[in-house]
């Protein structure tokens, strides 16, 4: 999906900025949706099956999503990347192209994307899985787009604007298999993994998405784009899942 989004770069069409800022509000809105209705609340409910009601799972699920937060904060910190409208970030990291710069970026927003399907599928099959499969394959489209339409404009040519953009999607499936292992070989991790996977993105949105869509004065189209992709994966959930 992700190297779907990124086709129209080599049609010749450019789709505007308030298009572009549209589509990664409604990816925005299908993650947050999914941080809470496919991996939040299974979380608390993983963790009342195994310990019972009271606070212990919902401090069980407070410190899955801060550690969540705060393992891609650490990663943001110390992989030397850059953004398309923020400059570099991380670490010194002249000696590295700028195409890299950017591939690390997209790795770091696009892992925990990939380890939120893999815990899905790994707590509850297909149930569980598909939703945020269908979800986050959706919101990879307009991310595809964002980041060949970024390179494009860094003089790449559309060709290789594509290949990249394209291969950005490839660390989604090594994340996936990663969350599905590690729920599937010990149970009591599910509550911990679901609440770590939300965390993950949740991060990813405040800091990069959200952020990115308010820059160029199109808050009201970014705003409708969330909107219905917080709507749409809500319907997923309830209706696949």
């Amino acid at each position: 999906m992700t190297a779907v989004g990124a086709i129209p770069v080599l049609m010749g069409k450019t789709p505007s900025r308030a298009i572009r800022d549209m589509s990664l509000g409604f990816a925005a809105g299908v993650m947050l949706s999914a941080s809470f209705f496919s991996l939040i609340i299974p979380s608390l409910d993983a963790a009342t099956v195994q310990y019972g009601d009271g606070a212990l799972p919902a401090a069980l699920a407070v410190a899955g999503i801060l550690l969540g937060m705060a393992a891609v904060a650490v990663l943001n910190e110390t992989l030397p990347h850059e953004h398309f409208n923020t400059g570099r970030e991380g670490p010194d990291a002249g000696s590295l192209r700028r195409v890299w710069l950017f591939i690390i970026a997209i790795t770091i927003h696009n892992f925990p994307e990939g380890l939120t399907v893999g815990v899905g599928f790994g707590a509850h099959g297909l149930s569980g899985g598909m939703p945020l499969a269908i979800g986050i394959g959706l919101q990879n489209a307009p991310e595809g787009l964002a980041v060949a339409v970024a390179l494009l404009g860094e003089g790449y040519s559309r060709r290789r604007a594509f290949g990249i953009a394209a291969l950005t999607g490839l660390i989604e499936p090594i994340g996936g298999l990663l969350g599905a292992a590690i729920i599937s070989v010990s149970e009591p991790f599910l509550p911990w993994g679901l609440a770590f996977a939300a965390g993950a993105m949740l991060y990813v949105i405040s800091h990069e998405i959200i952020p990115e869509t308010h820059r160029s004065g199109h808050q009201n189209k970014a705003t409708l784009g969330f909107s219905i992709g917080l709507v749409l994966m809500l319907f997923l959930d309830v209706w696949l899942g």
